[in-house]
């Protein structure tokens, strides 16, 4: 529907002021910051993308995976039997089968993402991308993270950009679909919003801030203009569509703040890992260590804590 792509206007100064008050906003404290902490390990898509990921460390972030608390610390805030786990392990396709044997090992139903089409960059050949995405669910992930090609939004080509994520998300089959816009580098806010809605209608389950190689990832007003864009495509046509902020996200405090702009622009509906996911390597450590501190009242030593 490029009449609703052509009508789109996005009021920057309005959306930077949100931004700003967004980060005044004060945490919560307590049980209920621990509540929030948890609900946010849900959320999480624990994630390892290195040149240098081994069998050996995707094995020990599944581990993570399955017991991203401590049993001593979720005992203490009676929440040990509520199979609290992450949302989903997101590894690159050659690790893919690392993880799903590892989990499948552990007796443990977590998903295994894997980020695919070119990715970080999206510069690759569209049947490169399709033949890659197809491969990744070949070796047992549920969920594939694209990335689309930035200079289709660039240059305008929506028709273009349309058919690439309808394509991927074609090569997906039963695979939950994750598409990366790389918000850091599409331009404008306006650009952000027009690839939000064009993602959605190309047939994504979920649309994501960044792939966490862009000098600029996860941010306030990105994330603002993409759940307008969430909240319109649903009034629209009816159909809910996940969020996915992700790259840079790495204290507690950001985590739950994040939360809070779910729940203020989407609902509390969107609050659960169907709909809403964190994309994040270190922010589970800072998490626990909160935690850590709510349940004994002072911060845990390196050794008490394990690695993520």
């Amino acid at each position: 529907e490029l009449d609703w792509i052509s009508k789109v206007y996005v009021n920057r100064p309005a959306v930077v002021r949100h931004a700003e008050q967004i980060k005044k906003w004060k945490t919560v404290q307590g049980n209920w910051q621990a509540a929030w902490l948890l609900k946010a390990v849900t959320c999480i898509d624990l994630t390892t993308l290195s040149g240098d990921d081994t069998p050996s460390n995707v094995q020990r972030l599944c581990f993570k995976a399955k017991h991203p608390i401590r049993e001593d610390l979720l005992k203490a805030l009676d929440m040990h039997d509520k199979g609290i786990t992450v949302g989903a392990v997101c590894v690159y396709p050659a690790r893919v089968s690392d993880a799903v044997n590892t989990l499948k090992a552990a007796g443990c139903n977590i998903p295994v993402a894997s980020v695919a089409a070119g990715f970080p960059s999206g510069q690759t050949p569209l049947e490169t991308k399709l033949a890659e995405i197809r491969l990744a669910v070949e070796y047992g992930a549920r969920e594939i993270d694209i990335v689309i090609s930035r200079s289709l939004v660039l240059t305008g080509q929506w028709g273009g950009l349309y058919e690439e994520i309808r394509l991927c998300r074609a090569a997906c089959g039963e695979a939950h679909m994750k598409t990366i816009l790389a918000t850091g580098e599409l331009g404008s806010l306006a650009n952000v919003y027009k690839a939000s809605m064009i993602a959605m209608m190309a047939g994504s389950d979920f649309i994501k801030t960044s792939t966490g190689k862009e000098v600029e990832n996860a941010t306030f007003p990105v994330g603002i203009v993409m759940m307008r864009a969430i909240k319109e495509y649903h009034w629209q046509t009816g159909y809910k569509v996940g969020f996915k902020p992700a790259g840079g996200i790495r204290t507690a405090k950001e985590a739950i703040t994040w939360l809070m702009l779910v729940k203020e622009e989407l609902g509390v509906e969107w609050l659960t890992p169907e709909l809403f996911r964190l994309g994040a390597s270190s922010l589970l450590g800072d998490i626990e260590q909160q935690i850590f501190y709510h349940v004994t009242g002072s911060y845990a030593l390196q050794h008490e804590l394990a690695m993520a």
